[in-house]
């Protein structure tokens, strides 16, 4: 059809497309993606079958899968602006993202949903002297969509012309501010700037991060690879043995004095605790039972990290060709919600392992992070830095066991017989 425009106007004369015509090139377009991102195998992924509140996770962490579920549905009924979800491996991000775009594609409204490395390899073939599209058409396409999701930001090859292209394509979108939906298993810190000063903005962006384990392991999956609170399912408040036939009158006291003590952390866990004493003494069994008790009461999501473990992944994360980089290795321990540290004091006294706990301790301490250590060091034989943060009252309870060893004694062994 003709434009009707007055003489001298650019498209007086010139053929244009109809609004059928054009809504059908459209529809062609955005069904040639659909096809590249492969989102008819994600057609299984809706909000009907999303659980936004799985029973066995912790209740910190249902509440970040629960907002970022909501958000996501208000997003799919009214795309405006732009929504950023992070989080680890298998969180949910990508059937949030693909609930979305399913959803507005039962509406009848056009949506692209595509992962970042499959788009960029998909812009590198238009190049090639066989390819039925240009380069041009297919970018301006995911350019200016209605509603373009970007699955798995971060996860492609950081060349120069990658990040070229990201940079375009984010940057128009920014500026004409159109509906976008990233995903990224990645911290922004991580991020090119210039497309972080843009994810980052408030005015635009609302950013979601989800805290939770990964949906592909079941519901049984550790929060990290970091937690052995696996091996210790068994080690809890009822099964701590406090009569034990080799200890006196006063050591039993101690003992159930401790005992008791843990256990009220458990109930309101807020700063530090520390149990003190020699091996053996059940200073992992108590420490092990605040984390589990935790976990059945749908609260913290511990982390029980024994110390020369913890500085030997520190170690591997130097590794070009670990899967997860120091600094996020670091950061994962630094800042969980709840941290079991185990047998602080037994791990090879290096300068930069000396360096790392300090690091590690003082920002829990300094962000009153609520951590239980276990130490058979005296307090002669902690660092002044560590054993003056130990003894702030304000911030830290600590517990000295003050009986024999419960391995090998006679008690262990009746119990043993028993099972």
């Amino acid at each position: 059809m003709l434009a009707d425009v007055p003489v001298g106007h650019p498209d007086f004369g010139k053929a244009i497309p109809c609004h059928c015509k054009q809504e059908e090139r459209l529809w062609r377009r955005v069904h040639e993606f659909q096809g590249m991102s492969n989102l008819a195998s994600l057609a299984r992924y809706t909000f009907a079958e999303f659980v936004p509140d799985p029973p066995w996770l912790a209740r910190p962490s249902q509440e970040t899968l629960h907002r970022a579920y909501d958000a996501s549905l208000a997003f799919a009924r009214q795309p405006e602006g732009w929504l950023v979800l992070t989080g680890s491996y298998g969180c949910g991000k990508t059937h949030l993202a693909a609930a979305i775009a399913n959803d507005r594609l039962d509406r009848n409204q056009a949506a692209i949903f595509v992962v970042v490395p499959d788009l960029l390899d998909h812009l590198r073939a238009t190049f090639g002297p066989n390819s039925e599209v240009q380069y041009d058409d297919t970018f301006e396409q995911v350019r200016t969509t209605r509603l373009l999701i970007l699955d798995d930001l971060g996860s492609q090859s950081a060349t120069p012309w990658a990040q070229e292209k990201l940079f375009q394509l984010l940057n128009y979108r920014y500026n004409a501010q159109l509906p976008t939906v990233v995903t990224t298993n990645q911290r922004l810190e991580d991020v090119d700037q210039r497309l972080r000063s843009r994810l980052l903005d408030i005015n635009l962006v609302q950013r979601l991060h989800i805290v939770a384990p990964d949906y592909r392991t079941g519901a049984n999956a550790n929060q990290s690879d970091l937690s052995t609170l696996s091996l210790h399912t068994e080690q809890q408040f009822h099964t701590f043995e406090t009569q034990r036939r080799n200890l006196t009158a006063e050591e039993l006291s101690n003992l159930r004095q401790v005992k008791q003590t843990v256990q009220n952390y458990a109930d309101a866990p807020q700063g530090w605790l520390v149990l003190m004493g020699p091996h053996g003494t059940g200073k992992t069994h108590l420490a092990a039972a605040v984390a589990n008790h935790q976990r059945e009461q749908g609260h913290f999501e511990a982390m029980f990290v024994v110390v020369p473990d913890f500085l030997d992944f520190l170690r591997a994360a130097f590794n070009p060709q670990t899967p997860v980089p120091y600094d996020r290795r670091f950061d994962e321990i630094r800042k969980t919600p709840m941290l079991i540290f185990d047998d602080l004091g037994v791990e090879s006294a290096t300068p930069w392992a000396r360096e790392k706990l300090f690091q590690l301790l003082n920002y829990r301490y300094s962000a009153n992070l609520p951590t239980v250590m276990t130490t058979s060091a005296t307090p002669n034989e902690m660092e002044a830095w560590l054993r003056s943060r130990i003894f702030d009252a304000n911030r830290c309870q600590v517990c000295a066991l003050d009986v024999r060893s419960y391995r090998g004694g006679a008690d262990q062994q009746g119990r043993a017989r028993r099972n």
